[in-house]
């Protein structure tokens, strides 16, 4: 196979790498930040097709996802995690079918969801790859066959005003021994519970690309959530974390052209949809090889 560049660190471009690596590409990584710095380690990172239309695409690659993860969890890959979940929904939604088990339950909706504690996981992602810190100014600087995965950068690289930043903010706590999570889509809510912490959330923001602290704004999510599961009023708040969701309007782009593979514009489902893409990824770079 031959060799690959796959720029950004993030979670899509280091699951896209992981799998071209594994089918025996030479790959290199470039990114600007380490990937602890990326907005993938700012991540809730449970598996959830947030914000998603309806999509054909974006159903099959959360079905991947959904299955690797699952998979990887059994397997003991460090950071992954599976917790039963509680969803605040009446009605069975579009994407229930990539979600394993499901039940819907006096306005429940009940299933088990994947979560993958980032910053353990992405350096477990980033294991035996070739990455070099730096920045580019064009993708076709680059040699040979490269993978556009820069999250926000490609509204720059790759021409796309379809691009734009959704802030999102999370608060962390002591987990008091929660082992359940919990969303709210209505309310823009969700409690997951990690192993040593609680990720309670949070915002969407649509086309804010600012990072200013918001302490107003974390002591809401955490109201909301206490609200919601009021063991949660006692645990130590830990800190808050900002970071800018990739979204894209008309949803995620996959395709090659020419010796360009672009994949990016998940906005907050990158960790939902990473390894079905990758999957994509892989395909379409055999194809051109």
């Amino acid at each position: 196979m031959t060799d690959v560049t796959v720029v950004g660190g993030g979670v899509i471009g280091l699951t896209a790498a992981r799998r071209l690596h594994e089918a025996g590409a030479r790959v290199t990584v470039i990114a600007a930040d380490p990937p602890e710095d990326t907005v993938s380690a700012v991540a809730a990172a449970v598996w959830y097709p947030a914000h998603q239309e309806a999509d054909p695409r974006v159903l099959r690659w959360s079905a991947a996802a959904y299955q690797e993860f699952t998979r990887q969890a059994h397997d003991g890959v460090p950071g992954v995690l599976l917790r039963r979940t509680r969803m605040l929904l009446s009605t069975v939604p579009w994407w229930a079918a990539a979600a394993g088990d499901v039940t819907l339950l006096d306005d429940e909706l009940r299933f088990t969801a994947p979560l993958v504690e980032m910053p353990v996981y992405l350096a477990w992602l980033a294991r035996g790859l070739t990455i070099e810190r730096r920045r580019i100014s064009a993708l076709d600087e680059l040699p040979g066959l490269v993978v556009n995965a820069t999250g926000l950068a490609a509204r720059e690289l790759a021409g796309d005003d379809a691009v734009e930043p959704a802030r999102g903010q999370i608060v962390l706590v002591e987990n008091p021994g929660l082992d359940v999570s919990i969303r709210d889509e209505s309310r823009s809510l969700y409690i997951h519970p990690r192993s040593r912490d609680v990720v309670l959330g949070g915002t969407f923001e649509q086309g804010r690309g600012d990072l200013t602290a918001d302490p107003a704004g974390a002591e809401a999510i955490r109201a909301r959530c206490v609200e919601v599961e009021p063991r949660l009023a006692g645990a130590r708040v830990l800190g808050s974390l900002i970071g800018l969701r990739p979204t894209r309007r008309g949803g995620p782009r996959l395709e090659r052209q020419g010796n360009i593979i672009h994949c990016y514009g998940h906005g907050g489902a990158g960790m939902t949809m990473s390894w079905g893409c990758a999957d994509d990824v892989m395909e379409l770079a055999l194809r051109v090889s």
